[in-house]
C-alpha cells in the first residue's frame, strides 16, 4: 500500500522524521518571535524569550526535585501565567501534566492525586488547605509548591516552597526532554464521570500537536492573535489553546476571574481577538452593566461549547462585536472536535434561521478523521433530521485511553470508534445536532455534572427514600441540577435542608438548585422514568 517497488535508502531517520509535539511551538517562538509579547496578566507581561526561559527553569527545577520522565505533575491553578508555563514546563522535563479542576471537592481531589500518582502539585495559594487535607486523606501525596497571586491579593501560606522560588532553582538553558515517540503521554485529564469515580483521559503529543494546527484554520486565525483565557486550563488543557498560540506568535492574556468587566477590559485595552467559553460567558457579556462595558473597534472571534447557544443569545451578542462559532467535543477528544462551519449561503437566511444553524453541533474539524452518528448496530443513521443515534469519533484527536482502566477503554473504543455517549441526529447537509446527553450528564456553565453523583449525595439523609436528578433549563447557567425526591413515610425534610446538605458533600456547581418533592414515575420493573422528570423540570423552569 503506497510503497515504491524499491524503498531501499528511504527509511526514517533523524533528518526526515521527528515526533510531533506542541512543545516545538514554543521552542520555535522563542527564536522567531523572541521580542513579541507572549504572556499578559494585568501589569505583568513576558516576551517569548522570557517565556521560554521561565519554562526551561520550571522544567529544570522539577527535574531537580526528582521528577523523572513519565512522572505526573499536577496543577490546581486558575488561568494565571504559572498555569500556562506548566503546560510547557512539565512536559519539557519529560513529565505528564495533570491539570485538576479547582472547583472539585476534597474527596475527588484526593482521589485524582492518588490515582494519578502525582509527584509534585503546583497549587494556587488559596487552595493550599484543600491539597493539604487531600494529602492527609490519601496518607501521603505529592510535594506541594504554592503559587501566590499578589495581583489578586492571595499570599503564600509560608508552609511550602513558592513557585518563583522553585523557578529560581532552575536553569534557563535547561535542555528540554523532547518525546522520542509522538505516542508518549503529554497530559492526563480527569472527566467528571457519569458513574463512580472520574476517569483519567490520556493525551499523546501527536494529538495535541495536530489540534493546535487544526483549530487556527477553523477559527480563522492569522499571525499574532491575542487569546483571552476564559476556558479554564483544567478543561481539556483549555482546549489545547495554551500550546497553540505560540505557533502563531500570539499573546495569551490571562484572566483569573471571569467577569463582564474583566472580559470587556481585555478586549478593549489588551485588544483580545479570540476566546472560548460556554454560553454562560456570552450571557455574562450581554448582561453587563453600562459601567462594565468598554468600547472596542474589532470583531472578536468566539468558540462556544458546552451547550448549544440559544438563538436569543446569538441574536443579542453578535451586534455587540462578536462572531460566535459553535464547537463540540469531549475531554476524550482534546476539546473541540467538530465545528459549525459557516457557508456563504447561511448569510441570506432570516435571523432566527441563521441562529438555529449556528447552534448546530457541526462537522468534523480538519484534524479528525471521521465523526458520524450511528444506531445500535453501528450503522450510520439517515441524514433526515429525525433519526437518532450516538456520535462516534475516529482519528488522531482521540485519547490514548483511560489511565489504569483498560476495561473502560475497551468499552469506549468498541468497533474501532470512540463512543461519545451523546445522542444526535443529522441534517441533510451532514451537520450533526445533539438531541440529548446520554448517561444523564448535566452541563452547567460548561461544567459536567453527573446526575448519579448528585443522587448519591442526596440519598444520605434519613428522610430521603428515592431521588432522581435531571437537568433543568436555566437562563444563566444553561442547565442546573434539579432533584426530585420521595420522602420516607412519616419523615420530613425541606428543600433548603437538602440543598444545604448537598453543599457539604458536593462542589457548588453540582449542588441542586431545586429540590422537588414528588412521586417518581417508574416502569413496571421499578426503573425511574427520567424523561418524564425532564419534562416536568422544564415546565418548572418556566
Amino acid at each position: 500500500m503506497g510503497w515504491l517497488a524499491d524503498e531501499s535508502g528511504l527509511e526514517k531517520c533523524a533528518a526526515n522524521h521527528v515526533p510531533l509535539t506542541p512543545l516545538s511551538h514554543l521552542r520555535r517562538a522563542a527564536d522567531v518571535f523572541a521580542a513579541r509579547e507572549a504572556l499578559v496578566y494585568g501589569a505583568e507581561r513576558w516576551t517569548y524569550a522570557q517565556y521560554h526561559a521561565r519554562v526551561s527553569q520550571l522544567a529544570s527545577a522539577l527535574a531537580g526535585m526528582g521528577v523523572r520522565p513519565g512522572d505526573v505533575v499536577a496543577t490546581l491553578l486558575p488561568n494565571v501565567p504559572a498555569h500556562a508555563e506548566a503546560h510547557f514546563g512539565v512536559p519539557a522535563c519529560g513529565a505528564v501534566l495533570n491539570a485538576i479542576n479547582t472547583r472539585l471537592d476534597l474527596d475527588t481531589v484526593a482521589y485524582i492525586l492518588e490515582h494519578a500518582g502525582a509527584k509534585v502539585v503546583l497549587v494556587d495559594a488559596s487552595l493550599v488547605d484543600l491539597v493539604e487535607r487531600a494529602c492527609i486523606v490519601i496518607g501521603g501525596g505529592p510535594k506541594i509548591v504554592e503559587v501566590p497571586d499578589p495581583q489578586a491579593g492571595i499570599t503564600a501560606s509560608g508552609r511550602h516552597l513558592t513557585y518563583e522560588a522553585l523557578l529560581a532553582r532552575g536553569d534557563p538553558g535547561f535542555p528540554w526532554v523532547m518525546p522520542q515517540d509522538e505516542w508518549e503521554s503529554l497530559a492526563l485529564n480527569y472527566t467528571s464521570g457519569t458513574t463512580g469515580r472520574p476517569k483519567g483521559v490520556v493525551y499523546h503529543h501527536r494529538g495535541a500537536y495536530l489540534s493546535t494546527l487544526s483549530q487556527p484554520i477553523s477559527w480563522r486565525m492569522v499571525l499574532y492573535p491575542r487569546y483571552l483565557t476564559i476556558v479554564p486550563m483544567f478543561h481539556c488543557n483549555a482546549w489545547c489553546h495554551p500550546w497553540m498560540i505560540p505557533a502563531l506568535g500570539g499573546a495569551v492574556i490571562c484572566l483569573r476571574d471571569i467577569t463582564a468587566a474583566g472580559i470587556y477590559r481585555a478586549i478593549a485595552v489588551e485588544k483580545a481577538t479570540h476566546f472560548g467559553g460556554a454560553p454562560i460567558v456570552l450571557n455574562t457579556i450581554i448582561a453587563a452593566s453600562d459601567a462594565d462595558r468598554l468600547a472596542f473597534d474589532h470583531i472578536v472571534e468566539v468558540f462556544t461549547a458546552g451547550a448549544p447557544p440559544p438563538a436569543a443569545t446569538l441574536a443579542a451578542i453578535e451586534p455587540l462585536g462578536f462572531n460566535v462559532t459553535q464547537v463540540y467535543g469531549l475531554t476524550e477528544t482534546y476539546g473541540p472536535a467538530t465545528e459549525c462551519t459557516w457557508h456563504e449561503g447561511f448569510d441570506t437566511l432570516p435571523a432566527d434561521e441563521r441562529a438555529a444553524v449556528k447552534a448546530r453541533t457541526g462537522v468534523l474539524m480538519p484534524f479528525m478523521e471521521d465523526i458520524t452518528v450511528v444506531d445500535g448496530t453501528g450503522a450510520e443513521i439517515p441524514r433526515d433530521g429525525a433519526a437518532l443515534g450516538e456520535i462516534v469519533h475516529r482519528g488522531n484527536g482521540v485519547m490514548k485511553g483511560y489511565y489504569r482502566n483498560p476495561e473502560a477503554t475497551r468499552e469506549a473504543f468498541k468497533g474501532g470508534w470512540f463512543h461519545s455517549g451523546d445522542i444526535a441526529f443529522r441534517h441533510a447537509d451532514g451537520y450533526i445536532k445533539i438531541a440529548d446527553r446520554a448517561k444523564d450528564i448535566i452541563i452547567s456553565g460548561g461544567e459536567n455534572v453527573s446526575s448519579v453523583e448528585v443522587e448519591g449525595a442526596l440519598a444520605h439523609p434519613p428522610a430521603v427514600s428515592l431521588v432522581a436528578v435531571v437537568a433543568m433549563p436555566d437562563d444563566k447557567w444553561g442547565e442546573v441540577p434539579c432533584a426530585f425526591v420521595e420522602l420516607r413515610t412519616g419523615m420530613e425534610a425541606s428543600e433548603a435542608e437538602l440543598i444545604a446538605f448537598c453543599r457539604t458533600r458536593l462542589a457548588g456547581f453540582k449542588t441542586p438548585k431545586r429540590v422537588v418533592f414528588h412521586d417518581l414515575p417508574k416502569t413496571s420493573t421499578g426503573k425511574i422514568q427520567k424523561f418524564e422528570l425532564r419534562s416536568l423540570a422544564k415546565s418548572l423552569a418556566g
